[in-house]
């Protein structure tokens, strides 16, 4: 779904509504490889147009099918999330720079407005880094196999601690005394 720039001009003031659904699996797969599937995304919103900017305001729903970040078995996730942007063009944004920020604008860089473009970024932001099957989700069991496996964060402490505590050779601790009584 696209919006010419000139076309807008003519709704200056004023909202758009949409409610579409967006089959944009390919799309989704190029931009990110571990995409392996992913349901037609909903999308329900606004795009309101005012004499200097554009600020588009949507919902988003779909269903994604992930690899498992642990055992790499493919897992739904359902993903419903809010976009709120600000669109400007480089001409608005050079007009307005003391008054907004770089960061919180979106420069256009053509004269369309592309709502397919935005959703597909910001679904693939919205991507957790650790994503896992409900059996690992419950389970207290970490993958290992021969010669390794994966620890939790508390367990590679507390095996931290364990290794700092048996560094000092017993026959060689009175030496660490040694130098206790020099800094004094």
């Amino acid at each position: 779904m696209k919006w010419s720039l000139l076309e807008l001009t003519k709704y200056k003031k004023e909202s758009i509504s949409f409610d579409t659904s967006l089959d944009i699996t390919d799309r989704l797969k190029q931009k990110e490889a571990m995409i392996l599937d992913a349901a037609p995304v909903k999308v329900k919103g606004t795009l309101t147009v005012e004499a200097d900017s554009y600020l588009l305001f949507y919902e988003v729903e779909t269903m994604l099918t992930l690899p498992s970040t642990r055992s790499l078995e493919p897992v739904r996730l359902p993903m419903v999330f809010q976009v709120d942007e600000l669109f400007m063009t480089p001409e608005q944004f050079r007009a307005n720079k003391d008054k907004i920020n770089e960061q919180e604008v979106l420069l256009l860089e053509t004269q369309t407005l592309d709502l397919t473009e935005s959703v597909v970024d910001n679904i693939v932001l919205a991507i957790p880094l650790q994503v896992l099957t409900e059996e690992e989700q419950n389970g207290k069991d970490l993958p290992s196999g021969e010669g390794w496996k994966v620890l939790s964060e508390d367990e590679y402490e507390s095996l931290i601690h364990e290794k700092q505590q048996q560094k000092i050779d017993p026959r060689l601790a009175k030496l660490s005394d040694f130098y206790s009584d020099e800094n004094k």
